[in-house]
């Protein structure tokens, strides 16, 4: 067996001024819930097609209380445009969200959009009818380094079991649902989560953040400053490489600040600084898309004039700040949570050494 996997925060490592909430996750957004399905079977014999799986889903519900007839504002941001998200234009155009968000491999895009259009049809005889079609919001990663893409292994069941098992709590991350084959700086990655509660004077609001990592080339790897990935240098034993080019990422971003969909873009945007904050640089083919919602602020459905609430400008800074420091966190939790993960045509990722880690940290001053 290897090492005890542990977050980032066991390992002494701390990012920002603001302490996480309950469970240092998304979920500790009031109403905010996470399911995953993990589909993993088969080994590196299994021809094209066949297998080996490495893959899955994950979804967030904004809450569980009809979503469609209760949308909750959002925002969108996309640092590097090479990745999908179904759902964005709407995002951009109404400034809401009235699905639950599903993360899943590029292959399987179709099938999970398909599959969570058929969910909410089952559930509610106004989709598709009196209530209008639904848009949801399906975005995904390319996890065919390790997975056998070609196989179409995620199925209408998988994505149901993950809309039907989301819950609140402390959230799997590594190698779960969606991660299940995804990288991080080249050493295995997947989900990741994390929060801040923002002190009273700053408004006392939450931020979660849960990721899905892969991207990152391991020489830029940084940890809480530190550039660990330069004193990271390849094995001898590891096979092959993660894709060369700089990978693609989703991050998602709750809070119970009322915001706005205007205010939820620019906390979309700034959360893209806790992604370079780990390295990334959001290359040429990579698709690195940023999707911000609020709990709190419901647009209307009915005609008339608004005069819901909303956070001023000069009072989000802090809000920013939380979503940078959670999405860096939250990065970091992926790669320390994920173990190493073998897959197709005998390729492996290896868990990045949580001893060698504290060790750089550690002559680093952290």
């Amino acid at each position: 067996m290897g090492e005890p996997r542990v977050r980032a925060r066991e390992l002494g490592i701390t990012i920002g001024i603001y302490s996480p909430g309950k469970h240092n996750a998304i979920t500790d957004v009031p109403g905010v819930a996470v399911g995953h399905t993990t589909v993993h079977w088969g080994d590196a014999t299994l021809p094209p097609g066949r297998g080996p799986t490495r893959t899955g889903v994950t979804v967030i519900w904004p809450h569980r209380e009809d979503l469609l007839r209760n949308p909750v504002a959002a925002g969108f941001f996309a640092l590097s445009g090479t990745g999908e998200m179904t759902g964005r234009s709407e995002i951009e155009e109404l400034g809401r969200i009235n699905t639950p968000l599903a993360l899943t491999n590029t292959m399987s895009v179709g099938l999970v959009y398909d599959a969570v259009c058929r969910y909410l049809v089952e559930r509610d005889s106004g989709v598709g009818a009196d209530e209008g079609p639904v848009i949801p919001l399906v975005a995904e990663c390319d996890d065919s380094f390790l997975n056998d893409a070609r196989g179409f292994h995620v199925t209408h069941e998988h994505v149901y079991a993950a809309l039907d098992s989301a819950s609140g709590g402390p959230i799997a991350e590594g190698c779960v649902g969606a991660g299940t084959g995804m990288h991080c700086f080249q050493f295995k990655g997947g989900i990741g989560t994390s929060s801040r509660v923002l002190p009273a004077e700053a408004g006392g609001w939450t931020v979660g953040v849960l990721v899905l990592t892969n991207f990152g080339r391991r020489h830029r790897l940084t940890v809480a400053g530190v550039p660990v990935g330069a004193h990271l240098p390849y094995a001898p034993e590891e096979v092959g490489l993660p894709p060369r080019d700089e990978g693609s990422g989703i991050v998602v971003v709750a809070t119970d600040a009322p915001l706005d969909g205007r205010q939820l873009a620019r906390v979309a945007k700034r959360a893209a600084l806790g992604l370079g904050r780990t390295g990334s640089t959001g290359g040429d083919t990579s698709g690195e898309l940023l999707v911000a919602f609020s709990t709190t602020y419901q647009p209307g459905r009915e005609p008339g004039v608004s005069a819901r609430e909303v956070v001023e400008s000069y009072a989000i800074d802090p809000i920013f700040e939380a979503a940078v420091d959670a999405t860096e966190e939250a990065v970091l939790n992926a790669l320390c949570m994920a173990t190493t993960t073998d897959g197709r045509d005998g390729r492996v990722l290896p868990a990045i050494p949580l001893d060698r880690l504290r060790e750089i940290l550690a002559a680093h001053g952290r």
